[in-house]
């Protein structure tokens, strides 16, 4: 147990520290020495405890007891804990070595470092959790360091934006999930979740943690922050999609099964709302412009998967795919800073003919996107087939949610292989394939000052990386090529202008490359699929139906490209364009069927508030003001006058006195 301590204090302490460091230049350096090192010695740590640990590492200590009900705070690291630590740490420690190259020139590094460790930690502390205090603590502080991190650059007006909208939006969850806990716990009579998991319950607690599930894992209807969250630096992406806070509501799900299996209700939500997820995330990504929104609807489409396997009872394939997942998709948004580091926008109408100018990130791009789609014997290929399998299996009416849905969630992941396989050959072709725009080649002979990238209007606003690549990056790497041009022969016509990335942000790219190949061959060993609770992998008509869809996507890509290589292949989409890219115009809605009305009512009940709450209270200040100054006055009078008013009251009481002895 000690060592599963040491694996979140490490992070969780050395980001707390770092918050005292200072905010500039100088915090620099010690910030990202404890960040990288509580990285290394985390993931050392999970890697250590995979490798040893035979049986689930539990430790428990009662807190306090209120009447019945007993709060006690333990935790437990079982195999898939282990797993997923292992993957979370991993990513995180590539993550702090990526953003040292990446930020380099941040003065406001120091708490950034500090944030993505305790982030880390507090994932970490999700994923151990063994009682739903100290699994709520984790959950609440992931929301906390993904605002920081989003709204890192405080000088860009959509930054804040964002940040404060991924907020509000997985707070709105959240209301339900703390709910969902209260409920258990009374239930229950403790938070202890081994206790809680042997207990029965009713349907709608069930149903109430789904609300806080799909805010933090960005399913419909609170997918809505996620995409606008690519306001933050790319490896705050990477954390965030691939590790962190989009991942905790899947495990969390996955942690609880047992309480969802009791609510066949609460199941077919999951499993209706994870087919539109997917659909949706699926169909916008083919019409976006911007790389990291690709990426980002991509991860609303993978997350669709995940939930999608839970509901039809295969927690296995779902967690399987959540590690696969977290190795992909960092890549993927780590190369896609490589290259926006690289050309100075992230707009993919400004790159091209990449593929020989940066080889390594080419290649590594290429596996991410071919595991991302499906495509064997890559990792990706192996948990989505798992997922497809279980589906398929679930249609006969082995699942836990009735046939049809487990048929919609059929059909649906099969179009998602089909579309993912388009969108994600369409990027690559886009980005590494086909002539040099003449924007970028002219730049390269002639560097401009830099400025901010022009988004088209179906693209929405800029992003964070739009704006500081035009202002930070791009203007560092073309003074780099600028002064290696004055001290080198200049290459010859035929030879590529080099551009490839630090070390810094090299390596990592490079190390995620592996398990990104490789991870999904774990569904072959029989004691790993044993663990993860996998089917054996199979030949059947669902996998060769995957596997046609998954060719037809990519050929029709790559023949759409073919034809004009200088145009995008999303130009297919004619009028359907503007309406994928902005996801169906969701976020609008919600905008004016909810916030608009909020902001009303908010207006309206401010209003009330200064005119008759606050107007109460000053108006009773003013009149005790006003009588105290006439009693003032009445008590600073003149001796004659005050003798008069005397006089005048003694006749009166006199006066009085009479009358009433007169009467009796």
């Amino acid at each position: 147990m000690a060592l599963v301590i040491f694996m979140i204090a490490a992070p969780a302490l050395v980001g707390l520290g770092s918050l005292l460091l200072p905010a500039t230049s100088r915090g620099r350096f010690p910030a990202a020495a404890f960040g990288i090192t509580a990285s290394a010695l985390s993931l050392l740590t999970a890697v250590t405890l995979l490798a040893t640990a035979r049986e689930p590492i539990v430790a428990s200590a009662e807190w306090i007891t209120i009447g019945d009900l007993t709060v006690r705070l333990g935790l437990r690291a079982d195999l898939t804990a282990i797993q997923v630590s292992v993957a979370v740490t991993a990513v995180a420690l590539a993550v702090q070595v990526y953003s040292l190259g990446y930020l380099h020139r941040d003065e406001r590094y120091a708490p950034y470092a500090a944030q993505v460790s305790l982030f880390t930690a507090a994932m970490l502390l999700v994923v151990t959790a063994d009682d739903l205090i100290l699994l709520l603590i984790g959950w609440e502080v992931m929301g906390a360091c993904s605002y920081l991190l989003i709204g890192h650059d405080r000088t860009l007006p959509e930054a804040p934006a964002a940040a404060v909208k991924a907020f509000l939006v997985t707070r709105v969850g959240d209301v339900g999930f703390l709910l969902g806990i209260a409920f258990l716990a009374v239930h229950a009579g403790t938070f202890g979740i081994p206790e809680i998991l042997a207990g029965t319950y009713p349907g709608w607690i069930a149903l109430l943690l789904l609300a806080g599930v799909a805010g933090k894992s960005a399913q419909v209807p609170l997918h809505t922050w996620l995409p606008d969250a690519m306001a933050g630096p790319t490896p705050v992406s990477a954390l965030i999609h691939a590790a962190t806070m989009v991942a905790s509501g899947v495990y969390v799900v996955a942690r609880l099964y047992p309480v969802f299996v009791q609510s066949p209700l609460a199941l077919s939500v999951l499993g209706l709302i994870a087919a539109v997820t997917l659909l949706l995330g699926a169909l916008a990504a083919t019409a976006q412009e911007d790389i990291k929104r690709v990426l980002a609807w991509s991860t609303v489409s993978q997350i669709g998967y995940m939930a999608a396997a839970l509901a039809i009872g295969a927690p296995g394939a779902a967690i399987f795919h959540l590690l696969t997942h977290a190795a992909f998709k960092a890549l993927l948004f780590l190369a896609a800073g490589c290259v926006i580091h690289a050309v100075g926008s992230n707009l993919m109408s400004r790159m091209g003919g990449l593929r020989k100018n940066m080889p390594d990130v080419f290649w590594c791009t290429a596996i991410g996107l071919g595991a991302l789609a499906g495509l064997p014997p890559l990792a990706g290929f192996w948990s989505k087939e798992s997922v497809i399998a279980a589906a398929a299996e679930a249609r006969d009416g082995h699942g836990q949610v009735p046939a049809w849905i487990a048929l919609v969630i059929w059909v649906v992941a099969l179009l998602g292989v089909a579309l993912t396989a388009w969108y994600s050959t369409r990027l690559l072709l886009r980005v590494f394939f086909g002539p040099v725009p003449a924007a970028r080649a002219e730049a390269a002979e002639h560097p401009p000052a830099p400025e901010p990238s022009v988004t088209p209007a179906f693209v929405g606003k800029p992003t964070y990386l739009e704006l500081e690549a035009a202002r930070k990056a791009k203007a560092l790497a073309r003074k780099e090529v600028q002064e290696a041009a004055e001290t080198a022969e200049p290459p010859p016509p035929s030879e590529p202008r080099p551009l490839d990335p630090p070390a810094l942000m090299h390596w990592p790219v490079m190390a995620l490359a592996v398990p990104s190949a490789l991870l999904g061959l774990i569904a072959l060993l029989p004691d790993a699929r044993a663990d993860l609770g996998l089917a054996a992998p199979h030949v059947s008509p669902s996998l060769f139906l995957a596997l046609a869809l998954l060719a037809a996507g990519a050929i029709s890509a790559w023949w759409l490209w073919r034809r004009r290589p200088d145009a995008d292949p999303a130009s297919a989409l004619g009028p359907l364009r503007p309406v994928l890219a902005h996801a169906f115009h969701l976020d609008d809605l919600q905008h004016h069927a909810v916030v608009r009305p909020a902001r009303a009512i908010a207006a309206a009940l401010r209003r009330v508030d200064e005119s008759v709450v606050d107007g109460a209270v000053e108006g009773a200040g003013r009149g005790t003001t006003g009588l105290g100054g006439l009693l003032a006055r009445a008590h600073r009078a003149p001796l004659p006058r005050a003798a008069t008013a005397l006089l005048a009251g003694v006749l009166l009481i006199g006066l009085a006195a009479a009358i009433l002895g007169g009467g009796a």
